[in-house]
């Protein structure tokens, strides 16, 4: 059985009138383009299998994956940065 691998994608752009792109971290030289975030996860694999094909042929190491994807929260209105405190105007 072939193992499976989990990489991180990022996914870009989508604003009107314009595509999304997403890379690979872990993969340099990893991306594509697509409409639909769902066009880009499928374009996504499709490129992650051909980039992995490539590095294997040419004789490279695989990377295995290791990019941690999270969000963070920040202020709405971060009013104004002022020696490291937050001030509201």
């Amino acid at each position: 059985m072939r193992e499976k691998r989990r990489y991180a994608i990022v996914i870009e752009g989508g604003e009107p009138g314009s595509n999304y792109s997403a890379f690979v971290p872990d993969l340099p030289g990893c991306m594509t383009t697509g409409r639909t975030v769902e066009e880009i996860k499928r374009n996504m694999v499709e490129a992650i299998e051909l980039h992995l094909f490539g590095l294997h042929r040419d004789g490279d190491a695989i990377p295995q994956p290791s990019a941690i994807s999270d969000y963070v929260e920040v202020l709405d209105d971060p009013g104004v940065w002022r020696e490291g405190v937050i001030v509201s105007e």
